[in-house]
């Protein structure tokens, strides 16, 4: 998966499916969140659900080819933008022949549960997040 260096595999089970037989649109948020949290442990060093969390701000993802039971997708992870209180990630699966699934994005705001507000991108996860992606 070209342009990205992170990539995470994920198997569709049959609980993902929908009555057509493929993924249904709200499991590829779960899809989403599982990549982005493997790329916060391994690329920040970091378990955002212990430590600072981050929010979903949005969500878009475009939906090209139906993927169903048994394929294993690669879901590729970038951050594309850091900004003082938020992060922009992008994603691509691919499945079986590099066939396009779908592409997203999703921008999160670091959140801090115990004050319920934001707060600022910590300068370690930056200075992580743009060392990974340089």
């Amino acid at each position: 998966m070209r342009d990205f260096r992170f990539v995470r595999r994920q198997e569709v089970v049959y609980r993902d499916l929908d009555r057509h037989g493929h993924v249904n649109n709200a499991v590829y948020s779960t899809y989403l969140e599982t990549a982005r949290l493997a790329y916060l442990k391994e690329v920040c060093g970091v378990d955002p659900a212990a430590e600072l969390g981050i929010v979903v701000a949005e969500l878009a993802i475009t939906f090209r080819s139906p993927a169903s039971l048994g394929e294993v997708l690669e879901v590729g992870v970038r951050v594309t933008r850091v900004g003082a209180k938020s992060l922009v990630f992008e994603y691509e699966l691919r499945g079986p022949e590099d066939r396009l699934v779908a592409e997203a994005r999703t921008t999160h705001v670091a959140f801090d549960d115990a004050r319920g507000r934001s707060v600022a991108v910590p300068a370690a996860w930056r200075r992580r997040i743009e060392r990974h992606e340089a």
